[in-house]
Order: structure tokens, then C-alpha cells, then sequence
């Protein structure tokens, strides 16, 4: 049970998606980063590999909720789907991914360490496989607003669900509708989004 009275069924409006409502006027521009750092288009980066750098870091934190939602919205929009993303959970420098992404990925681990980690060797290892300063500053951004939603998520303790199913569907709903439209928002108001984006697939980080 959350840390406070969300005032909704929590196995209902899971993770991140009970704090949204309960607070809409945080929740508007929670969603709003969201929907910049991981569906916005044009972007060099794909939805789906933001969607994975969310995605591990929310692994890196423990975050259960943000992790399993953002792993499903990479999931259904990479072409190898969950298996690439399990192979990124597991380990990045060993996963079929692009060498700049990996290096991307180094960077967002380095960010969930603390700030200071992103050493000036490392963004050059970024650039050197062809990452732009967009995507080393978006990346930069994932990882330290996922810190964020991991935090906001886990620090009220909110209701994580089992099955993969539950993140699954909610996973579509984002991709075709985005962050802030998520079924259950109230009308007028945020839905769970941003993590959820933190999120953030009763899934929004």
C-alpha cells in the first residue's frame, strides 16, 4: 500500500499512474517531459532505443514499476522486441545493439551513478561512434529524469503488477496515443505518463 491516501484502486491505477492523479498540476508537466525526451520526432534516436535507455536505467535503480512498463513501450517498438531488451537488462556491452548506442548506454549508467560520472571519455567514445550532442544531451536528460520518476514511484511506494500483461497493454496505448492519454487520466487532466515517464504497462515510468 502507498506511503499516502492516492484516493484510487492501486492495482486499478498502478505505479506512477495513482501520484498523477492525485496531483495533476505536477502531472501535466511530468507528461510533458516525457513526451519530448521519448516519442518526440524528428530525433537521430529512435521512440524505441529512448525508450530502452529509460528502460535501464529503471533497472539500474531497482525501480520494478518503471522498469517493466518502459522495457514493454521498447519492447513494441523495436524490431527484436523484448529480446533485445532483455539482452540490455542483462548487459549492455554484450546486447546486439548499435556501438553507439552502447556508448549512449554507458553514459546513462554513468548519469544513474551520480552526474559526475560522465566523464569527458566518455561522451567522446560517444562520439567517436557517431552519437550527435542531441543524443548525448537527451540521453543525459533520459537518465536523470528516470532517476527522478524512479524515485517519485518507489519513494511512495506505490503498486507494482505481477504479470507482463498489464504492461503490454498499456504499452500500445502509449505508442499510438503518447504520454498524457493513458486510459484511466481524468478528463481534463494527466494521465500516467511520464514514467513513466518516469515511468515514464499500466506503465508510465
Amino acid at each position: 500500500m502507498a506511503h499516502i491516501e492516492l484516493g484510487v484502486d492501486e492495482q486499478e491505477f498502478p505505479g506512477i499512474i495513482g501520484p498523477m492523479r492525485f496531483r495533476p498540476e505536477t502531472a501535466r508537466p511530468l507528461n510533458e517531459l516525457a513526451e519530448v525526451l521519448l516519442r518526440r520526432t524528428p530525433h537521430p534516436l529512435t521512440p524505441g532505443e529512448r525508450e530502452l535507455i529509460a528502460a535501464y536505467v529503471s533497472r539500474l535503480n531497482q525501480c520494478t514499476f518503471c522498469c517493466s512498463s518502459h522495457s514493454a513501450f521498447a519492447a513494441v517498438q523495436l524490431d527484436e522486441g523484448a529480446a533485445l531488451v532483455d539482452q540490455v537488462l542483462a548487459d549492455p556491452d554484450t546486447a546486439s545493439v548499435s556501438n553507439k548506442l552502447r556508448a549512449l548506454l554507458r553514459i546513462a549508467a554513468a548519469v544513474q551513478q551520480d552526474g559526475r560520472s560522465v566523464t569527458s571519455g566518455l561522451v567522446a567514445a560517444a562520439r567517436a561512434a557517431g552519437a550527435t550532442d542531441l543524443e548525448v544531451h537527451d540521453t543525459v536528460l533520459i537518465a536523470a529524469a528516470f532517476c527522478m520518476f524512479n524515485r517519485y514511484v518507489d519513494g511512495l511506494d506505490t503498486y507494482a503488477p505481477d504479470s507482463p500483461d498489464s504492461y503490454l497493454a498499456q504499452a500500445h496505448q502509449i505508442v499510438h496515443e503518447g504520454y498524457g492519454t493513458a486510459a484511466g487520466t481524468p478528463v481534463g487532466g494527466p494521465s500516467a505518463g511520464a514514467g513513466s515517464v518516469s515511468g515514464p504497462v499500466s506503465a508510465q515510468q
